[in-house]
């Protein structure tokens, strides 16, 4: 019997750059707002998640996009990427930016990872983070996977997921 695979794209992805940018202007326009769209292939660098295309969004209306942790830059970003419809296997490598705040957030979010490893060690008691998206989870994930005094773990349901983080072993017993 042959084991049921994923299906898989048979478009390159950079066959839907096109369909991206131009959904992406139009939403702009109707919404009118005062921004500009570029699409860059994503530097070596650029964030630890490997994006292969980084869709710049900038102008006056940048502010817009990063109120309430960038609640509207994500919003723009599955809307999009929905409407041109990406192949799940392409999804996570195009990922949307506007006055490089994703590369200040990863940075914020590896920093707060490391404190709290840090706590955890030191107290032996788990240490809960905030609400966060998958994105947001996966990279406090990876920043800590090479420590090996903690592990982490998500929690919860939907928009209420969080990451956990534990000691790998059990705090010795104090006599």
């Amino acid at each position: 019997m042959n084991a049921e695979l994923k299906p898989t794209s048979a478009r390159p992805l950079e066959s839907y750059l096109e369909a991206i940018e131009s959904f992406l202007k139009e939403m702009i326009r109707a919404g009118r707002f005062e921004l500009k769209v570029a699409i860059r292939k994503a530097a070596a660098g650029d964030d630890v998640e490997a994006h292969e295309y980084i869709v710049d969004l900038s102008g006056p209306d940048s502010d817009l996009l990063l109120e309430k942790h960038a609640a509207l830059l994500e919003a723009f970003e599955h809307t999009v990427l929905k409407a041109v419809r990406l192949p799940e296997d392409h999804f996570g490598k195009v990922s949307f930016d506007c006055q490089d705040w994703r590369r200040l957030r990863t940075e914020e979010l590896k920093l707060t990872a490391q404190v709290a490893a840090e706590r955890v060690i030191e107290t032996g008691d788990p240490f809960t983070l905030n609400p966060m998206n998958p994105r947001e989870r996966r990279i406090i994930h990876l920043a800590l996977r090479d420590q090996s005094q903690v592990r982490t773990v998500s929690e919860g349901f939907g928009p209420e997921r969080k990451v956990v983080i534990r000691p790998a072993a059990p705090p010795p017993r104090r006599p």
